[in-house]
């Protein structure tokens, strides 16, 4: 692991830039080096005061966004296509302008449920769009890293052999997957098989919980996902995310359906996480190592 980060949504519902800015200090407070934010808007936030807020506590920062539907780059309307090229060429600039390292989420598509399965068609006009993205945040020093959700969030890449086939179709070798506990756990028929699949095309990992609280408290089988992470030997970014109307905007509660209080203090969620993911790495790492010697 490169660094241990956390979601923003953690500390605030993303709306203001002095939210923001707490959840920089609260991140750098609790230990975490990196920080995920959503939808960072140029017109709304001074984002060279966050970067350099950012540089000096010393923590990496990563945008993660969805598609609107008017924006969905996998339409076979060209229109709309053309739209979500222009949002996702925005959003790399904005990842550069505050200094961030990476691009993330769900680019590929809108991001909500669908009403349609996916086409050939519109497979290939996001892929296309990926493809471009790519160039364009090369350019900037971005990465980009596609994250593979459950059916509700998405009707294009549910898994990771499916983002693995995307991948291929962009024509690039610097896009990569972006994989989610919390969304394997729906999707995937072996989670731990998924990582091992994935190998060194997934530079980005999500730690959460299946109903999005405490970790260790749900039905996640973390000891198989952590091993499975030192069998790869995973060498990049792990961040804990974690949802709760309490904190979370209001598009995204509608987006991802959270729709309670999944916990109501922020602080004890993100001292245990911390704990408990540092503790599952070392036990996976030491495993690893004794099963490699014996």
């Amino acid at each position: 692991m490169r660094r241990l980060g956390i979601h923003s949504f953690v500390w605030t519902d993303g709306q203001t830039q002095e939210g923001l800015e707490r959840a920089l200090d609260k991140s750098a407070e609790h230990g975490y080096r990196m920080i995920e934010f959503a939808y960072l808007r140029p017109e709304k936030f001074d984002l060279d005061r966050l970067g350099k807020k950012a540089k000096d506590l010393d923590i990496d920062v990563v945008v993660t966004m969805g598609l609107p539907r008017e924006a969905d780059v996998s339409s076979e309307d060209k229109a709309v296509v053309a739209k979500g090229r222009d949002i996702l060429a925005n959003a790399v600039k904005a990842v550069r302008d505050i200094g961030g390292i990476r691009l993330g989420g769900i680019l590929f598509s809108m991001h909500g449920k669908y009403e349609r399965m996916p086409t050939r068609t519109g497979w290939m006009n996001s892929a296309e769009a990926i493809a471009a993205t790519a160039e364009l945040a090369k350019e900037n020093g971005v990465e980009i890293v596609l994250e593979i959700v459950n059916r509700f969030e998405s009707n294009l890449l549910n898994t990771t052999a499916q983002g693995l086939k995307f991948i291929e179709d962009t024509g690039r070798d610097d896009v990569f997957l972006h994989l989610d506990s919390f969304h394997m756990n729906i999707e995937e028929a072996d989670p731990a098989a998924a990582i091992r699949l994935a190998g060194d095309r997934m530079t980005y990992y999500h730690i959460g919980e299946n109903y999005r609280g405490f970790l260790g408290t749900g039905t996640i089988d973390f000891d198989a996902i952590f091993r499975a992470l030192a069998d790869i030997g995973y060498d990049r970014d792990i961040v804990f995310e974690s949802f709760s109307s309490a904190v979370v905007d209001e598009a995204l509660s509608l987006a991802c359906g959270i729709w309670r209080d999944t916990w109501s203090d922020n602080d004890p969620l993100a001292a245990h996480a911390k704990r408990f993911i540092e503790m599952k790495w070392e036990e996976a790492q030491r495993q690893h190592a004794i099963n490699r010697a014996a």
